[in-house]
């Protein structure tokens, strides 16, 4: 891929998925910029694995709903790498807690709102005036937001839902720029996510539904978000591209 020397941030970049991310594209010549939120210890092990494949890359702490922080993002990606950014993957996001309408109170519905759509719309708006001819953003958004999720994702789908929409919307907007947009819709994928929010019976429910009889892993992910990244995918832009073993078809 022609990926080499360009520049990425990856927010949420430093586990799992977002870690993935960081390291596939620092193996392609990517200089990363990973993003955490408050586990140090996740990525300082992150920036260890991009300088074992011979990466280049910084970490910076951010809660990437707030404002002033996604500033500082930027202004950190500046002052390592220049003035141009040519690659944001929107990965920060998190379903918090599972809770049915009737559990959840107005201040939960907005905080699983912020995580997902407000931080998508505030990082990209911040980077997008360093962002040139060629430029990509992708977005991490769910197989919820296509299908309304599993059992107490209601916020969470609504949000990764409106990550869909912000994706087209936006897509339509800066494609005259020749600035591309577009995102991923993953299902069942074996991370920490699941372990904390999925029992194991659902997972082997739903690894019996998929097609392909498995769950997905965060490298296949991310070898998807490098190839929306580069050039290869030049003429594709307002995508949201399932990758969930064929349990579902848009």
């Amino acid at each position: 891929m022609d990926l080499k020397g360009k520049v990425a941030i990856v927010t949420g970049g430093t586990r799992d998925i977002g870690r993935a991310i960081s390291i596939r594209l620092a193996r392609e010549g990517v200089k990363v910029v990973a993003n955490y939120f408050n586990n140090a210890e996740n990525a300082q092990i992150t920036m260890r694995e991009i300088e074992a494949v011979k990466g280049t890359g910084i970490i910076v702490k951010g809660d990437m709903t707030q404002k002033a922080d996604v500033d500082h993002l930027i202004k950190e990606t500046r002052a390592a790498f220049g003035d141009t950014i040519d690659i944001v993957v929107n990965n920060a996001g998190g379903l918090v807690a599972r809770k049915t309408i009737d559990e959840m109170d107005e201040a939960f519905f907005n905080k699983v709102m912020f995580l997902n759509l407000n931080s998508t719309f505030l990082v990209s708006q911040a980077a997008l005036p360093y962002m040139g001819s060629g430029g990509s953003i992708v977005n991490i958004a769910s197989q919820a937001g296509r299908d309304g999720g599993g059992g107490g994702s209601l916020a969470y789908a609504t949000s990764k839902g409106a990550v869909i929409t912000f994706t087209r919307g936006l897509a339509k907007e800066v494609g005259p720029r020749n600035i591309r947009v577009n995102s991923l819709c993953p299902g069942m994928i074996a991370t920490k996510f699941h372990d904390d929010f999925t029992k194991d019976e659902v997972r082997k429910k739903v690894e019996g539904m998929t097609p392909l009889r498995r769950q997905g892993t965060a490298d296949e992910i991310a070898n998807t978000v490098a190839c929306l990244a580069s050039s290869e995918t030049s003429f594709m832009t307002g995508a949201n591209v399932d990758i969930n073993g064929g349990l579902i078809f848009s």
